[in-house]
């Protein structure tokens, strides 16, 4: 469970960054609060935060899921493919929309190995 809690942990330091990385940006191109529109660029850091905030929704309580119920040491492996994917997804949204598919890509597949590795491992515990 550490490994999954650690994980967890650097994923919100990761939304963090990326919560004062829209602020900054907020500051730099004169976005008033609490306006959600306005400069292109700011939008896209904001989209790239509250992206990740809706990810998080999935990705916490499967990491703790996985941990407990398949291994709470291959945990390891869908998390730092989240903590890649969300890092990659930002780099790309930010310097173009359109090329953000694969941070995606890798966000979702960790999420989805999560989700169902859990549902399979409660399963087999109930059953079995």
């Amino acid at each position: 469970m550490e490994y999954a809690v650690i994980i967890i942990l650097l994923a919100l330091l990761q939304y963090t960054y990326f919560a004062f990385a829209v602020g900054a940006q907020r500051v730099k191109l004169k976005v008033a609060a609490p306006s959600t529109e306005g400069n292109d660029v700011w939008q896209r850091y904001f989209r790239v935060q509250q992206n990740t905030l809706e990810q998080l929704i999935v990705f916490i309580p499967g990491m703790l899921a996985f941990s407990h119920y398949v291994s709470s040491l291959w945990v390891v492996v869908p998390g730092v493919a989240f903590l890649v994917g969300r890092q990659l997804y930002a780099h790309l949204y930010v310097k173009a929309p359109k090329s953000r598919a694969p941070g995606f890509l890798l966000t979702f597949v960790a999420n989805m190995v999560l989700v169902i590795g859990s549902l399979i491992g409660v399963v087999m515990q109930l059953v079995g």
